[in-house]
């Protein structure tokens, strides 16, 4: 029955993809796979509108007007922080624990001893991101929560009332943070479900559920400009050329041929066999990392100086606050050229350290793998070192392009780029997350001998 199924697909006359989720749904566990993550998505869903106590309506929509910023916050909640909800947070704080962990691999040997360790040094690794992501939750919490006030330039505390160390508001500051704590490791532990037990990254499917609730809210922003009708096209001619640079760049690869020799026993002698194939190194093999990186150490300073801003005062400290408050907004030349190479940069920073992470000249050599005319062990690794920092040029300058685009959307259109701020970097994480799952279920169905969609 299943070796008859591309036989059918054939006939049916059904584009590929429709045929492809035809035939998951019809293996019952397949089915079940791709059921339960949508089951759980939905589950985030409802949790995503859970309000934590206090929070006042009014207010907290006067935050998102007066600062644009507080939406690249959100893209990672999922929508939830515009609702204040105990997953506010959303897996934001995990990520960042990831990327210290990934940091701090090759520098501390403990951890970079624990990474050779095979399934359980990867076990230990992840428990380790777990617990770092309670305390970065809890100071993320209180810190998001500032800048909301902030954003209103008032004391801390307007956008949830009794909010605040001292006095009566301790015990319910505690207890706010708690439970925004608590929704982020729920969104996390969903997220392991969902990578278990579900179809695709669990992680990646919450940030990429978050982005496509916004569609409505984006689509009725866009209809609002129905009177600029050529700005409002120009502007979606510029995000389909946006998803086919991102899906280009994200499938392009440099394959490095690799031979190997081995010997087998067969009817008691030794016989020497060789077989060849090739090591794919991407050309953006860091993904959304640098934009994360980018936007959020350019998120710190504005912050931090909303908090000293005085328009009343001549004083060298609130100078310094103003220009740090109005220099790095996103209506300003200055902040998408510190974008842009800060992205270039930490493209090029995380690059390296995952490719150094992978010791791949070295799993090479105990493989009896080789790549043609070079010798291998430290050759092979200097080899590799150049081909990946050659091809990350084109990665690491795709990458700024794509995180300026929203600026240069805007003077090319016309239209606000401030409100498209998160644009690129949605469009990015969408494309990247989508295409990791259809290429899990494409395994899936290969695995029990369906043709697959992908071409």
């Amino acid at each position: 029955m299943l070796r008859d199924a591309p036989a059918q697909r054939a006939d049916s006359g059904r584009p590929a993809l429709l045929q492809a989720v035809i035939d998951a749904m019809r293996i019952p566990d397949l089915r079940y796979r791709i059921l339960f993550t949508l089951g759980m998505l939905v589950v985030f869903r409802f949790f995503a509108h859970v309000p934590v106590p206090g929070v006042d309506r009014a207010a907290l929509g006067a935050a998102f007007d007066a600062n644009p910023l507080l939406g690249f916050l959100d893209l990672f909640s999922g929508g939830a922080l515009r609702n204040m909800s105990i997953a506010a947070l959303g897996v934001y704080p995990y990520i960042t624990a990831s990327i210290i962990i990934q940091v701090l691999t090759p520098i501390v040997p403990s951890l970079k001893a624990l990474s050779q360790e095979g399934d359980y040094g990867r076990q230990k690794i992840n428990q380790f991101t777990h617990y770092l992501t309670v305390p970065l939750a809890f100071m993320q919490g209180y810190g998001q929560i500032n800048l909301l006030g902030g954003a209103l330039g008032t004391s801390q505390g307007a956008v949830i009332t009794g909010f605040g160390f001292g006095g009566d508001t301790t015990l319910n500051t505690i207890t706010i943070l708690a439970a925004m704590t608590a929704g982020t490791m729920l969104l996390v532990w969903m997220g392991d479900l969902i990578t278990e037990k579900g179809i695709g990254n669990g992680i990646s499917l919450i940030i990429f559920a978050g982005i496509v609730t916004s569609f409505p809210s984006i689509f009725g922003q866009l209809w609002l400009l129905r009177d600029q009708l050529f700005q409002v096209l120009l502007l979606v001619s510029i995000g389909l050329l946006i998803i086919y640079l991102i899906v280009f760049f994200n499938e392009a690869q440099r394959r490095i041929p690799v031979q190997y020799g081995r010997s087998v026993f067969r009817g008691g002698r030794m016989y020497r066999q060789a077989g060849s194939t090739y090591i794919p190194l991407r050309v953006n093999s860091a993904g959304m990392i640098p934009l994360i990186f980018a936007f959020s150490l350019l998120i710190l300073p504005p912050t931090l100086a909303s908090f000293f801003l005085n328009p009343g005062s001549n004083s060298i400290g609130a100078q310094i606050a103003d220009f740090f408050a109005n220099s790095l907004g996103p209506t300003s030349v200055f902040y998408w050229t510190a974008v842009f190479f800060l992205v270039v940069l930490f493209t090029f920073f995380y690059t390296l350290v995952v490719f150094n992470q992978q010791n791949l000249a070295e799993n090479l050599q105990k493989n009896g793998g080789f790549v043609p005319g070079i010798r291998p062990g430290v050759p092979t690794r200097d080899y590799l070192m150049r081909v990946i920092i050659r091809i990350t040029w084109g990665g690491a300058l795709f990458l700024g392009f794509i995180a300026i685009i929203p600026y240069l959307a805007g003077l090319v259109s016309g239209l606000d780029a401030a409100t498209s701020i998160i644009s690129s970097t949605s469009l990015l994480i969408l494309v990247g997350v989508a295409l990791d799952t259809m290429r899990q279920l494409e395994a899936q169905l290969l695995m029990r001998n369906y043709e697959g969609f992908i071409r």
